[in-house]
């Protein structure tokens, strides 16, 4: 405490020193009075002070020197990427003021070339649309025959599907006319199918005389069977055709052949729709005397093969007539 009392006591006789005096360059070497001893307290704290800033400069001075030596090395770096980049500069401002010259140059040319064209141009601009126009008609042309062909496929795959119904009819009705006539000998009566029709081929002497057109009983059976299937299947359409050989005949009754065949067909037909009630509408009765032999008259074998009667049986064609009218 007694220190401490000193200690303010000091501060208080330094305060009434004057500035001028508490300005000496050296300390007292042997401080006698309280105010010598004071001086000298205070002188001692500010040098250490002093010093203390000194050395904090140094160190400032030291790390700025160092500071300086580093941005001294990134302004050379720096400085010559600056003049690197510079001399790039200059290089394409060069070539940009030559690249100029030349678009002036070839854009002087290219109108120069333009100017010239013009008329060319609008000449193959007129061919073009005429083309064009051409392109246009054959393209409508093709479209219409495009669509004129897909009719006809149309048309020709409805023709095909009727055309298959008509064969696969025709086979039904092969099978049904061979079932009814199995009684009888195949020398007598023959079935075929030929150009999408039945033939049943009936001899001359299963049905008729020699020199007659009356039917005899037996072959009136075979009508009878053969009438069974016609009236079961409406849908078919019945031409009888009388054949002969070419002998000659001159009777009271029969001028010649021609005529003999057209009256056993005419007989055929009337006992298919009088006795078996076969629609008249259906049948139709044709005479072909000597004129379509399926053997030679050369030999009595071919003579009898050419005496004979045929039935010709054929599904009505209704259908398939109007797909081929069809427009």
């Amino acid at each position: 405490m007694k220190s401490y009392i000193l200690f303010l006591f000091s501060l208080l006789a330094f305060a009434t020193i004057s500035k001028a005096q508490l300005e000496p360059k050296t300390p007292f070497e042997e401080p006698k009075t309280l105010k010598e001893k004071s001086y000298n307290f205070f002188l001692s704290k500010r040098l250490k002070r002093a010093i203390h800033q000194r050395d904090s400069l140094n160190d400032l001075v030291i790390a700025f020197n160092k500071d300086t030596t580093e941005r001294g090395r990134n302004y050379r770096y720096l400085d010559s990427v600056f003049r690197e980049l510079t001399f790039r500069y200059n290089e394409c401002t060069e070539r940009n003021n030559a690249l100029k010259s030349q678009y002036a140059e070839l854009n002087a040319k290219y109108n120069e070339l333009m100017k010239k064209s013009m008329s060319e141009a609008e000449r193959l601009n007129n061919a073009l649309k005429i083309k064009s126009e051409e392109l246009t008609q054959k393209s409508d042309e093709l479209e219409r025959q495009r669509k004129l062909l897909e009719q006809r496929e149309r048309r020709l795959a409805e023709l095909e599907a009727t055309l298959r119904a008509k064969d696969s009819i025709t086979n039904a009705i092969n099978d049904l006319v061979k079932k009814a006539l199995l009684g009888f000998n195949s020398d007598e009566i023959s079935v075929e199918m030929k150009n999408g029709k039945v033939y049943v081929s009936l001899s001359d002497k299963l049905l008729f005389k020699s020199g007659s057109a009356e039917v005899e009983d037996k072959g009136k059976q075979a009508l009878k069977k053969l009438s069974e299937v016609l009236n079961k299947n409406n849908e078919i359409d019945v031409e009888i055709e009388g054949h002969t050989d070419n002998i000659p005949i001159k009777t009271a009754r029969y001028e010649d052949n021609w005529d003999l065949s057209v009256h056993r067909a005419t007989n055929i037909v009337r006992i298919l729709q009088e006795e078996y009630a076969v629609n008249a509408k259906r049948l139709t009765a044709a005479g072909k005397g000597e004129f379509m032999p399926r053997a030679s008259n050369e030999t009595a074998e071919g003579r009898a093969k050419n005496r004979r009667t045929e039935i010709i049986l054929s599904p009505k064609l209704d259908e398939l007539f109007k797909l081929i009218n069809k427009k």
